[in-house]
């Protein structure tokens, strides 16, 4: 039974229950002030409140996705990491599987569009990573068959994985009805988490004799999808779209490679790189990496380039507001900035799921085929 399982939910639900009915009907049993009294007391109150905040949890990590499956939760994930490449003539996208839309009509492509999951080769970082393509409907219609289309990358926070971009974000399913409804443009979605050296959370840089990061995200995976997908390799053709740490890879990245990316979404984001024990080392004492990395100085410090940026951030529930405030106030033409600023909301799935929407137009409305 998978971590994010109904069965598994239902399970510590009903253990939590039948644990209280025990507590409540043993109690008088156990009223006594001997040490075997006591120690059945705390034992039956301990064992109540492990299976409460079990319950809770799981149902929180349901909600949410924190985690994914068992071997997440507990550190052993096997998703593929960085190795290196020996071999030649691969290809740069390799489709391992594919799965249906949610939508009416989604066992049909032509009708519901398609999710590819898909091994990504890095030709410079050497990376490999997993990713999930959603192909909008148009893709698999033959009087578009010649056509191209734009594409955005997709990340998710850390320690996210890929899937909760499609199962607790449901970027597939909001970009179908976007389109649907003539909102948006059909778009390509190219969903990854952000780390490609899972469990360490290496923040979309290049570190120094580590995963090339940064590379992989803004030369690599365009330049493989480009080659194996119908979209153009012009930065009118890409953008770049995330929440959490995915929103400042998004904003950082996009800043600095205007010559990949048209435009630049955050969700949530923060605006330099967090240093701590997932991190390790990112800039091995190199200042200027550091500096490099912190969006709102290289926003002061670097030339403004024709790139289009939209932030979110609540005026109640977030802690990015004053920065993002400032980065707003930083961005300079030829550069564009747009925002959506909620009346409250938390740094959750549910504050992203009423953002992603209009973010998707935004983005629809920056990058063309």
């Amino acid at each position: 039974m998978g971590l994010t399982s109904n069965k598994v939910l239902g399970l510590a639900v009903l253990v939590a229950v039948l644990l209280f009915v025990a507590t409540v009907w043993c109690w008088p049993r156990l009223a006594s002030s001997g040490w075997r009294a006591v120690l059945g007391r705390v034992g039956l109150l301990l064992a109540a409140q492990l299976a409460l905040f079990s319950a809770v949890g799981l149902a929180a990590n349901k909600s949410f996705l924190f985690y994914g499956s068992w071997a997440d939760l507990l550190g052993q994930e096997t998703e593929l990491g960085v190795v290196e490449n020996h071999s030649a003539g691969a290809k740069d996208v390799k489709v391992v599987g594919t799965q249906k839309l949610d939508v009416p009509g989604g066992s049909d492509p032509a009708v519901g569009g398609q999710i590819q999951k898909v091994v990504i080769e890095g030709e410079r970082s050497r990376i490999v990573g997993a990713a999930y393509v959603y192909l909008p409907p148009e893709y698999f219609q033959p009087e578009h068959r010649k056509e191209n289309f734009p594409a955005a990358v997709v990340l998710t926070g850390y320690p996210g994985t890929a899937e909760n971009l499609i199962k607790g974000l449901k970027y597939p399913q909001t970009a179908h009805k976007q389109a649907k409804a003539g909102r948006m443009k059909p778009m390509i979605l190219v969903m990854l988490r952000p780390t490609v050296a899972p469990p360490r959370d290496t923040e979309c840089v290049d570190i120094p004799g580590g995963p090339q990061t940064e590379t992989f995200f803004a030369k690599d995976l365009p330049k493989a999808v480009s080659g194996y997908y119908r979209v153009g390799t012009k930065p009118e053709n890409w953008g770049f779209i995330g929440n959490s740490t995915g929103g400042y890879c998004a904003l950082k990245l996009a800043l600095h490679h205007p010559d990949t990316f048209a435009a630049g979404a955050g969700l949530s984001a923060y605006y330099k790189a967090a240093e701590d024990p997932t991190t390790g080392d990112l800039f091995h004492g190199d200042n200027k990496l550091r500096q490099r990395a912190d969006v709102l100085w290289s926003l002061d410090h670097l030339p403004p380039a024709n790139t289009s940026f939209l932030v979110t951030s609540s005026k109640e529930g977030e802690g990015n507001l004053k920065d993002t405030l400032k980065f707003i106030d930083k961005v300079k033409a030829p550069g564009r900035v747009s925002s959506i600023m909620l009346d409250s909301g938390g740094h959750n799935f549910n504050t992203w799921r009423r953002e992603i929407p209009p973010a998707l137009e935004w983005l629809s409305g920056r990058i063309t085929a």
